[in-house]
């Protein structure tokens, strides 16, 4: 279980660390000190439903078929080894993620954007529902469950903690370099976790 938990977090965490339009709002809501727990809240809980979906319902379908597991086996690998290549490409031109500065938001038009940065985004089905939804489907019964709190967690740590560290954070993500280690980073993660699944893929075909 405690494997199965370590997956979940380290793919659900290293798909989520992308920079994208989400993170970038609330890295801004947590430099201006506005409404941080609660929108913090909303992403959390938001990944964690769709996650629940994807490995409850597409996770037992893809189960039943071990050739549609091989499949999106293979389909992870590509899917995880592009975002690498993408992550090492912007930490070859990195950009400093310019979070601007406003004052006194309202909490329900900050309540009403962060919903829109979750929901109207389709990366966000496609990581959550589909790609860590259906890779559960290597994992049964309790494994599962801990694979799915594990990239929940994931989630959690990931908003709470940009959004309250932000304010630390300022000086040091003001460089582009700084971004050059996060992309590269992430880049590691994710092509790490995606020849694990290749060698994984090879490891079952040659012993069947």
């Amino acid at each position: 279980m405690f494997s199965a938990a370590t997956s979940g977090f380290l793919l659900g965490g290293s798909l989520i660390i992308a920079i994208g339009a989400q993170n970038a709002f609330i890295l801004r809501q947590g430099l201006l000190r506005e409404h941080v727990f609660v929108l913090c809240l909303i992403c959390s809980l938001a990944d964690a439903v769709l996650i629940a979906a994807g490995v409850g319902g597409l996770g037992t379908l893809v189960a039943s078929s071990p050739k549609l597991i091989m499949a999106v086996t293979i389909g992870g690998a590509i899917f995880l080894g592009c975002y690498a290549v993408l992550a090492f490409r912007r930490a070859m031109h990195p950009e400093t993620l310019r979070a601007a500065r406003g004052g006194g938001g309202s909490l329900k038009a900050a309540v009403a954007a962060c919903l829109a940065f979750t929901f109207l985004n389709p990366h966000v089905y496609l990581d959550t529902v589909l790609l860590l939804g259906s890779l559960s489907g290597r994992f049964v019964g309790a494994p599962r469950l801990a694979y799915g709190i594990g990239a929940a967690t994931a989630s959690f740590a990931w908003f709470f903690g940009l959004g309250y560290g932000a304010r630390l954070l300022q000086p040091f993500f003001a460089r582009p370099s700084a971004w050059r280690i996060l992309d590269i980073i992430v880049g590691l993660v994710m092509a790490g976790i995606a020849v694990s699944l290749v060698a994984r893929l090879f490891g079952q075909v040659s012993a069947g």
